[in-house]
C-alpha cells in the first residue's frame, strides 16, 4: 500500500469496537490508544519502535501511533485521511472499489499479519556533548592560531584575525557583565578566492572550541514569502547541530558561505528576492535579536513547535569568493595614477595577486553589499589564493594531508609510499591549471593512485612504492620496491 492508500473498516468491525477482546472499554473511537514504547499490555518493547502498517513510516517520524487490533499501527496522518475520506462526503464509497490503491480491509482479514512487520530497530544515538564555556579555560589567541597551524597551511593574516576575534567573542561570551561597557560582537566577513580554506578554517575551529558549528549556504536564502529557505533558518540548522539545546546553540558559530551571492542585482528592474532584501533580513539576525525558529524542521507550519533563541551571542562568520571585486579594486586603485616623476603607472595593479588585500568597505559596496549589513560585520579579512608552494605544503604538512591518508591507507597493506619532491612539484602544477585552489589536489592525485591502489593488494611482495615526476608527467612509471630488491613497475600511460 502507498502513503495514499486509505484503511477503511467493515461498519461490523466498528460496531463491536467499543470493546475489546477481555471486555475493556476502548478510547478515541473504538481504537485503544497505547502510549510510544509499550505494547497492549504495557510492557516496554526496548530497542525497538513501531511502523505504520499504511506508509511505512517509523514512529520517530510520525509521532505517536494509534494501535488497533492484532498488532496493527497506523499513524495519525492516515487515519485522520482515512476518516476524511469517510466523512466528508467527497469520497462515494461504491466507486471507490475498482479504484487501485485503496483497499477495503476487515480485521479478519488482518489476523494473519505478524507484528514483526510493525517493528523497525531504533538508531541508538549518542547525545552531542558540548563543555560549558569557562573564561579560564577559553584557548589564547596564540593557542587558537598554533592549532589552526596543524590543519591550515598559509593564510597567517586570516588566521591571526580569527583567532582574535573568535577570542574576544567567547570572553564577552563567558563573562556576560553588561555593567557599563557593552561589548560589540565580532562578526566576521572573509574573502578568498575558491579553495583557499574558508569553509576548512570555521570547520577547524569549530572543532577546536568544541562549540556547535552550523554551516549554511546563502544562495537557498530568499525574502520571507517565496520559495526557497527563510533566513530564520541558518538558526534552526544551529539549533538542530546542538541537539535542540537552546542554551548550547546561543553559544555557537553560524557560517554563511556564498554570501557574496546575495548582493544587489545591478541594472535590474525586477524584484530581488534573494539579494538586497535578504541583506536587510539579516540585519537583527547578525546584529542580536529573538528569533522563533521550529524544532527539528526547516520550515514553519502548525504541525512543527517552534522555540524562541536569541542571537546575542551567536558568533556569525560570512564567507565568500567575490568574483570580479579585484576589477573593482583595480579601478578604485588606478584613479589615483598620475603623470611625472615618481607618479604610479596605470598597470601597477593588473598583476598583483594580492590584490584582494586591499580591499575596503566601499569596494565591497560597489560590489552589492549594502552599508547597513556591512557596518554588523566589523572584521574584513581576505585569504590569499594559492601558489604553486603553497600547493606543495598542503599535500605533505597538515595533520591529515592527502599524502599521509594514502600512505595509512597503503601502510595497511604493509607497503610504503613515498612522493619524491618532482612529483609534489608536478602535481601542484598541474592544480595551478585547473585554477580550483586546494580542491584540485585531491582529484589529481586520485587519478594517479588509481592503478596503484587496484594493482599492490595483487601482489604481496611489493614492499615500497615511490611515486616520481615522471610518472605524474606520463613520461615513465613509479619505482616499486619488492621486499629485499627494487624494480620498476607500472610503466606510463597506465593510469
Amino acid at each position: 500500500m502507498s502513503e495514499n492508500d486509505f484503511i477503511i473498516l467493515d461498519e461490523s468491525d466498528a460496531q463491536d469496537g467499543g470493546k475489546d477482546q477481555e471486555g475493556s472499554e476502548k478510547k478515541d473511537g473504538g481504537k485503544e490508544v497505547v502510549s510510544s514504547g509499550q505494547n497492549r499490555s504495557g510492557e516496554k518493547e526496548d530497542g525497538y519502535e513501531k511502523i505504520c502498517f499504511i506508509c511505512h513510516r517509523p514512529e520517530s517520524v510520525t509521532g505517536r501511533m494509534i494501535d488497533l487490533p492484532n498488532n496493527i499501527t497506523v499513524c495519525p496522518d492516515c487515519m485522520q485521511r482515512s476518516f476524511d475520506a469517510m466523512t466528508n462526503g467527497s469520497v462515494d464509497l461504491n466507486r471507490l472499489m475498482n479504484i487501485p490503491g485503496v483497499q477495503f480491509l476487515n480485521m479478519s482479514d488482518l489476523e494473519n499479519m505478524q507484528p514483526r512487520q510493525q517493528k523497525i530497530k531504533k538508531k541508538k544515538e549518542k547525545p552531542k556533548e558540548f563543555h560549558q564555556l569557562d573564561i579560564r579555560n577559553i584557548p589564547a589567541p596564540h593557542k587558537i592560531k598554533a592549532r589552526l597551524d596543524e590543519y591550515v597551511v598559509g593564510q597567517e593574516y586570516a588566521k591571526k584575525a580569527m583567532s582574535v576575534a573568535v577570542y574576544n567573542h567567547y570572553k564577552r561570551v563567558a563573562t556576560d557583565t553588561m555593567d557599563d561597557i557593552e561589548i560589540e560582537k565580532s562578526n566576521m566577513l572573509m574573502i578568498g578566492p575558491t579553495g583557499s580554506g574558508k569553509t576548512y578554517l570555521v570547520k577547524t575551529l569549530a572543532r577546536l572550541l568544541d562549540v556547535p558549528l552550523a554551516i549554511t549556504d546563502a544562495t537557498s536564502l530568499t525574502e520571507a514569502g517565496y520559495i526557497g529557505d527563510d533566513i530564520e533558518s541558518v538558526v534552526s540548522k544551529l539549533l538542530a547541530a546542538a541537539d535542540n539545546d537552546v542554551e548550547k546553540a546561543e553559544q555557537g558559530i553560524i557560517f554563511i558561505d556564498e554570501i557574496d551571492k546575495i548582493a544587489k542585482k545591478r541594472n535590474s528592474n525586477q524584484r530581488d528576492v534573494s539579494g538586497e532584501s535578504v541583506q536587510q533580513g539579516m540585519l537583527k539576525l547578525l546584529e542580536g535579536s529573538e528569533v522563533e525558529v521550529p524544532v527539528g524542521a526547516n520550515s514553519k507550519n502548525a504541525m512543527v513547535p517552534l522555540t524562541t533563541v536569541n542571537t546575542k551571542n551567536i558568533l556569525f562568520i560570512c564567507g565568500g569568493a567575490f568574483p570580479d571585486l579585484e576589477e573593482i579594486i583595480r579601478e578604485r586603485l588606478s584613479k589615483k595614477t598620475s603623470m611625472g616623476f615618481n607618479a604610479e603607472l596605470k598597470d601597477k595593479y593588473e598583476h598583483d595577486k594580492d590584490i584582494l588585500s586591499k580591499v575596503t568597505v566601499e569596494d565591497l559596496r560597489k560590489f552589492g553589499m549594502i552599508p547597513e549589513f556591512l557596518g554588523r560585520l566589523p572584521i574584513i579579512f581576505t585569504l590569499k589564493g594559492l601558489d604553486k608552494d603553497m600547493l606543495v605544503k598542503i599535500l605533505k604538512e597538515p595533520k591529515n594531508a592527502i599524502l599521509k591518508q594514502y600512505q595509512k591507507l597503503l601502510a595497511l597493506d604493509e607497503v610504503k609510499l613515498e612522493f619524491d619532491d618532482g612529483a609534489l612539484e608536478a602535481i601542484a602544477e598541474k592544480a595551478m591549471e585547473k585554477d580550483t585552489g586546494a580542491r584540485a589536489l585531491r582529484a589529481i592525485i586520485e587519478e594517479f593512485m588509481l592503478d596503484i591502489m587496484y594493482e599492490i593488494p595483487k601482489d604481496d611482495s611489493i614492499g615500497a612504492v615511490t611515486i616520481t615526476r615522471e610518472y605524474i608527467e606520463g613520461t615513465g612509471g613509479p619505482i616499486i620496491e619488492l621486499r629485499g630488491q627494487e624494480v620498476p613497475r607500472l610503466g606510463a600511460g597506465s593510469h
